[in-house]
């Protein structure tokens, strides 16, 4: 069982906490990761290149010359393919790509992302971060003193105060628990928890 130590935004050590074996302890499974990550950035593909075909070009109703007699080849149409200001031959058009995973293999990647993380020494467990105003120079100073870099930070509720804080430092981004990803617990170096995040973290993929 994972035990890491608990700090204040001082970097002062106030507790340890146990963490669960099946959540932060399980084997990485590389594959399960690489395709929910898949799945993900197929999600995010918007889909709206779009072409026209011969039929949907303006124009060229009428046939540009006689079938027979001028020695030029026949043609019924200015708006083939074969012409400049043509229509596009089998042209990319609006799609969805977006698919989806069972809800078992979504669980599993995102215990082996976490258990990752925490192999790789790169889990920070906050007991709070309190701040009474937006102010971005403080949360800049508690990011140097736990020598951070690209971080993503996981709170238990939204704070609009730690958000706008960290709004304009860059590679840095705040998320709820309810939000976790794959994607961006692979993107992020560094994760940060506080202390009440992780019981809803483990709440969720243990059920």
């Amino acid at each position: 069982m994972p035990v890491l130590n608990v700090y204040d935004i001082e970097k002062t050590r106030v507790a340890e906490l146990d963490l669960s074996d099946l959540v932060f302890g399980a084997d990485v499974n590389e594959h399960i990761l690489y395709e929910v990550v898949k799945m993900q950035l197929a999600c995010r593909r918007q889909g709206t290149v779009s072409t026209k075909t011969r039929s949907g070009v303006r124009g060229g109703g009428r046939k540009p010359w006689r079938q027979k007699g001028t020695g030029r080849a026949r043609a019924g149409t200015i708006r083939s393919p074969l012409w400049r200001g043509g229509g596009v031959v089998f042209g990319p058009a609006p799609r969805d790509y977006s698919y989806k995973v069972p809800k078992k293999v979504r669980k599993a990647a995102l215990r082996s992302a976490l258990s990752m993380k925490v192999k790789e020494d790169k889990v920070t467990i906050l007991r709070d971060f309190p701040m009474e105003e937006i102010k971005t120079k403080r949360f800049k100073e508690v990011l140097d003193r736990f020598e951070l870099g690209k971080t993503l930070f996981v709170l238990d509720e939204r704070n609009t105060i730690l958000e706008k804080s960290s709004k304009n430092i860059k590679n840095v981004k705040m998320m709820r628990s309810e939000g976790i990803n794959v994607y961006d617990l692979l993107n992020y170096d560094d994760l940060v928890l506080l202390e009440s995040s992780v019981k809803k973290i483990e709440g969720a993929l243990l059920l």
